[in-house]
């Protein structure tokens, strides 16, 4: 977190909000000693675990500025990479940056297993995302809050923006090794919570109907 405020423009860092999704460690303490000294950090936190994607849900909801951008707090996003996304929006359009992750860090198998869901991904629903597990992205708030809600929502950002009339880009950012936390999934789990995932999410594409709207009195 204190990285974000050492690499981040005053002007474009109006506010850090960390969600503490219920953990059972020392975060609390730690960012309180942080909030001290940055009075723009918020923290918010989950009273019981209800995973990523409702994490980035609460911390949107929460926001006060209309530009979000997103990054994990493994320590693997690197912060001073949110500028070149904010370069890439655009109000009409990109309203979706996304990172692409030019050199992963993670293993061998877990590359291939992303190549591999990546490009299933691309074929069913024709986002032409190439790197949806990137966790660094910038997208309008209003625009996110508007989308259906479910588990595992962060994975199909850039699928949903664009079934809802955005459009999307992507930005090759750095990547690096985890330094906090251990990852919850293995190749196995993953495949298999993501097949009913995709399909769910073809659904939503093929059923959504972007109203667009003009105040004319």
């Amino acid at each position: 977190m204190q990285e974000s405020f050492d690499v981040l423009p005053e002007a474009l860092l109006g506010e850090l909000i960390v969600v503490d999704d219920c953990s059972t460690d020392d975060s609390t303490v730690r960012l309180a000693a942080l909030r001290a000294r940055h009075p723009r950090l918020r923290v918010l936190r989950h009273t019981a675990n209800a995973g990523q994607s409702a994490s980035v849900r609460s911390g949107v909801a929460a926001a006060r500025f209309p530009l979000i951008a997103t990054l994990d707090g493994d320590g693997q996003n690197p912060p001073g990479d949110i500028p070149a996304l904010v370069a890439a929006y655009d109000p009409a359009g990109p309203q979706l940056v996304g990172g692409v992750r030019a050199k992963r860090r993670d293993t061998w198998s877990k590359r291939t297993a992303s190549r591999l869901a990546n490009a299933l991904r691309r074929r069913v629903l024709r986002d032409d995302c190439p790197d949806t597990g990137c966790g660094l992205k910038v997208f309008e708030r209003d625009r996110h809050l508007a989308l259906p809600f479910f588990h595992g929502q962060h994975r199909y950002l850039p699928a949903l923006f664009r079934a809802y009339g955005a459009s999307t880009a992507y930005v090759p950012i750095g990547d690096r090794a985890r330094r906090h936390g251990a990852s919850n999934y293995t190749n196995w789990k993953r495949g298999l919570q993501g097949i009913p995932d995709l399909m769910g999410v073809r659904w939503l594409v093929m059923r959504a109907r972007p109203a667009r709207t003009e105040e004319i009195l």
